[in-house]
């Protein structure tokens, strides 16, 4: 985590109720709460809350789904580890005992996260040409997923240039690794030596008619659709404010996803849950 991000997300925290909001999420777990639920616990009115969610949601360290009429508001653990991480990195010189029960919580932080050897759960994002949507989500899930969660991506019609050359820009510019993505063919992920995978998510509204690979019948599937970046049209400017927008929709839909309760939920109530998050009003923005 950057320094101006933990800054961000320091200041969001810096007032009494979103502390309360927070630790009240927290008591909750990965199910979260309703908003309704969350107003009646803190004794808040309900603008009042609303003000403070956004403000949490903003900083990147809670997301809601909606379920029917409610929103459901949950940790971001992840953001949340990374943040506490960012403290942990300069703690008491490298020697944590030194500073306490404080430093050795940090310590342990840091080490549960940069120990766990192995993703709880693949997660495969597919659309025609594997240049940019599933790109973008590839890379999204890899940074702020890990180490429950990694992404992958392929297509139907791979590009054969690879990656649209923008999408790569964008996603070096906001801090993501882009030195293993490329474009390639959603065969090289469905044979018997590839990677299970635990979650398959469409991004666009077909895949030039065809039909995905048999990926097993305990993979959970979704469908996000979203426009495909290669073909916006306009302005240097209006294109990169689209492009933009997509990767916007797309990082706070898995900044929701990361945080369901994957392992408490069955097959089918999972699937409803990821079918939730194709609603771009389901995710708060």
């Amino acid at each position: 985590m950057e320094t101006e991000e933990a800054a961000f997300a320091f200041a969001a925290l810096g007032q009494g109720t979103r502390l309360d909001l927070l630790r009240a999420l927290l008591d909750a777990g990965p199910n979260g709460l309703a908003a309704g639920e969350v107003a009646a616990r803190l004794g808040v009115p309900a603008s009042t809350l609303s003000f403070h969610l956004r403000a949490l949601d903003q900083a990147g360290l809670i997301a809601a789904t909606r379920q029917g009429r409610s929103l459901i508001y949950a940790v971001q653990f992840a953001r949340l580890r990374a943040l506490l991480a960012f403290l942990a990195e300069a703690c008491c010189g490298g020697e944590p005992d030194r500073c306490g029960d404080l430093g050795r919580i940090l310590d342990t932080i840091t080490r549960e996260k940069n120990t766990m050897p192995h993703p709880a759960f693949n997660v495969l994002f597919l659309c025609t040409h594997n240049s940019a949507r599933s790109i973008m989500a590839e890379a999204i899930l890899d940074k702020i997923g890990r180490p429950r969660f990694e992404g992958w991506s392929a297509g139907s019609d791979p590009r054969p240039e690879g990656p649209l050359p923008e999408v790569l820009t964008l996603l070096k510019t906001l801090g993501h690794d882009v030195s293993d993505l490329r474009s390639k063919s959603w065969n090289e992920l469905s044979g018997p030596d590839a990677p299970k995978m635990d979650f398959v998510i469409t991004l666009c509204d077909t895949i030039q008619g065809q039909t995905c690979p048999d990926f097993g019948a305990t993979t959970v599937t979704g469908a996000w659709p979203l426009p495909d970046p290669s073909k916006f049209s306009g302005s240097t400017a209006e294109r990169a404010t689209l492009l933009n927008e997509v990767y916007a929709g797309l990082r706070r839909r898995l900044e929701a996803f990361i945080s369901l309760p994957v392992a408490s939920l069955d097959r089918i109530a999972l699937k409803a849950r990821v079918d939730e998050l194709a609603d771009p009003h389901a995710v708060i923005r």
